[in-house]
């Protein structure tokens, strides 16, 4: 072995014929080793054992290699090293762990730092794709297609990142991914069990995922920030508090820090914030390996300073690491409330992180934070869908929303429209839900009909895009929304009267949405038409080509199984609705408009997907400025001639290209 130098040794290697031992044979005292070596705060690596792989239960002597300068007592950070931080919760779940992960990544990036995110779910189904919405929320989808938790598009619209399907970690994707290892025979015979092999896996997907760049930039990112869903102690969750109390000792203790939300309630009748189920909480994380580096600490008011020192004292967290997380008047003040208590100044001088001192949120305050609280001239647009009871099952279009209503500088009132309410039977079972469904779409300034599936409220969807159609109201329409706008199309303009889709009519005499022939009809999860995929524009005289600078194509997020029948595209056309945009084979259609109509769009892809707060989705923008009475100022000002992709070859468009919108330049 002496006669090897470093640069031509592995990491492991047989003492006797100076072969590559597979990791596996070698795992149980590897792992040891390095967390032994880490606990005492040593940089090394194992080199090899004198102990023969046959004597697996006997201690083995490393000869170690020596990977940097040794680290200082607790685990000092080394320079250049991905640094990680860990956000978990406690007590209840929906706290806020997204934005609390999120604004991290922020007040780090606002310091110079490049920023990933890690989401774990530790439910047993491999991704969120066959989850009800009503269960869990929207399943937010990915460019590579990943179909994952909403929390990532938390993640992708504070931090303007691209994730993929990696990003979240679920108990069902460790499992698959063992199982399959298992089944290859990686693991030379041995019993496969949660520790080590469940917890290896967790550790190596962090590790490998964490030093993938997810912001368009080559080089490795700078720091992994990694919310662990749930609530701290419930079972599902502990092989991932195991694996990552390992993984703090395998990166370095210097490296790592955890941030643990808490809830701090009001008793109504005592009116005294109470710290007990704080500090069961952080006791409960501290007992399994964490210990929390600073404390967020949700209510409704700030923390009385009594309240700070009590908590410091018994969750040994000093008391400026105390953080108060507050209500405040929207969610991007989050990290300003964070930044004001410095919290970004910690988590650098814990992870040995610079630019704290030279952070910069100015143009997050001024353009996102502020200017959503400054808004006062109201638009109001009605949702119709069929998960209206909760609105996180449709938070990325509640968002989008939101970012248009910031560029368009007008206040958003969203009214919630249950789809079957609108629908003549509802009628007689309950007029009161009734006449307000049908108030709430008369008085509304623009229509949106989002994705959805099934038959459930189909024919109220209907309904609210003949009502849109007929009244000259804006409408946008958006994956089932599209076809819904197909289907109303046909049978009140063409005179099909039974025309529907085969997803719930397979009877149909005039099947205008139909199954697309690459789909799965015995599995559901992953089966879909999924990610980001390029639609093509057919021509520049139309609102979409202009909403999007009148470019070639856009690469927009899909998520369907369904699609407008393309045989019947002729009559479709020859009575004025227009389909402007396809995919690139010219046979799939993507973007519907209406001819003679302010503002009668709808999309075969997911917009709200890519909408950004200072980089709002262009099809979004375009349905508040038409609903506001100023689309046709807005595009006047727009180029509508494009050269020819002969001579500019074709570019895409993604959301974003009109962030630059102020009040001046729309004369709002």
């Amino acid at each position: 072995m002496s006669n090897l130098n470093d640069d031509q040794m592995p990491d492991i290697w047989s003492p006797v014929s100076h072969t590559r031992i597979p990791d596996e044979a070698w795992e149980y005292h590897i792992r040891k080793a390095l967390n032994d070596a880490a606990y005492n705060g040593l940089d090394y690596v194992p080199y090899c054992s004198t102990m023969p792989v046959q004597q697996h239960d006997d201690n083995p002597k490393w000869i170690w290699k020596k990977k940097g300068a040794a680290a200082e007592s607790g685990g000092a950070a080394q320079s250049g090293a991905m640094k990680y931080v860990l956000v978990t919760g406690g007590v209840v779940s929906g706290l806020g762990k997204g934005v609390t992960a999120s604004s991290i990544g922020v007040l780090l990036k606002a310091c110079g730092h490049r920023v990933t995110s890690i989401k774990i779910d530790p439910y047993l189904n491999v991704d969120a794709g066959t989850m009800s919405p009503f269960e869990h929320g929207e399943v937010f989808v990915l460019d590579d297609g990943g179909e994952a938790d909403l929390d990532l598009g938390n993640y992708e619209r504070f931090l303007d990142i691209s994730l993929s399907k990696d990003n979240n970690l679920t108990t069902g994707k460790v499992y698959q991914a063992v199982i399959e290892r298992e089944r290859r025979g990686d693991y030379l015979g041995k019993t496969v069990q949660v520790v080590p092999h469940i917890t290896d896996a967790i550790q190596d997907w962090v590790e490998r995922v964490a030093h993938t760049p997810v912001d368009g930039r080559d080089g490795v990112p700078d720091v992994c920030v990694i919310e662990l869903g749930g609530t701290v102690g419930d079972i599902e969750s502990m092989p991932f508090i195991e694996a990552l109390r390992q993984f703090q000792f395998r990166v370095g203790q210097g490296n790592f820090c955890t941030v643990h939300v808490s809830l701090v309630p009001v008793i109504g009748v005592v009116g005294e914030q109470k710290t007990k189920p704080t500090q069961h909480s952080v006791a409960t994380l501290r007992s399994l390996g964490l210990n929390p580096a600073l404390l967020a600490c949700r209510s409704s008011e700030p923390l009385q300073d009594s309240v700070r020192e009590k908590l410091a004292s018994f969750c040994h967290v000093p008391a400026a690491q105390v953080l108060t997380m507050h209500d405040v008047s929207n969610i991007w003040r989050v990290p300003l409330m964070m930044q004001a208590q410095g919290a970004h100044d910690t988590i650098c001088r814990l992870l040995g992180l610079g630019g704290a001192a030279k952070i910069d949120t100015s143009m997050w305050k001024q353009r996102i934070a502020d200017k959503w609280d400054q808004l006062t001239q109201l638009v109001t647009i009605a949702m119709v869908g069929k998960y209206t009871d909760l609105s996180d099952a449709y938070l990325s279009v509640t968002k989008a929303l939101q970012h248009a209503c910031m560029a368009a500088n007008r206040k958003l009132k969203i009214d919630w429209v249950e789809a079957s309410n609108l629908e003549e039977a509802t009628k007689t079972e309950d007029e009161a839900a009734y006449n307000d469904a049908w108030m709430k779409l008369r008085s509304a300034d623009g229509v949106l009909v989002p994705g959805g599936f099934g038959g459930r409220g189909v024919e109220g969807k209907i309904l609210a895009a003949e009502y849109a159609r007929t009244n000259d109201t804006p409408y946008l329409g958006i994956c089932l929304g599209m076809q819904i706008a197909v289907i109303e199309f046909a049978r009140n303009v063409l005179g099909w009267k039974e025309a529907n889709s085969t997803e719930w009519d397979q009877a149909t005499p005039h099947p205008v949405v139909v199954f697309m022939p690459e789909g799965s009809t015995t599995h559901f999860g992953g089966t879909m038409r999924l990610g980001a995929r390029k639609t093509v524009l057919q021509t520049v005289d139309c609102i979409s080509a202009k909403l999007y600078q009148s470019e070639q194509y856009v690469d927009e997020r899909h998520r369907h199984r369904y699609e407008v029948n393309p045989e019947l595209i002729g009559a479709f056309e020859a009575a004025g609705l227009r389909f402007v945009g396809k995919d690139d084979t010219g046979t799939r259609m993507e973007i519907v408009e209406l001819a003679n109509h302010p503002f009668f769009v709808a999309a075969q892809f997911h917009p709200e997907f890519k909408s950004r707060p200072m980089k709002p989705s262009p099809l979004f923008l375009g349905l508040i400025l038409a609903a506001s009475g100023k689309l046709d100022h807005f595009l006047s000002g727009r180029a509508t001639p494009v050269a020819s992709p002969a001579k500019t070859g074709l570019r895409p468009v993604e959301n974003g290209t009109i962030a630059a919108l102020t009040a001046a330049k729309l004369q709002l």
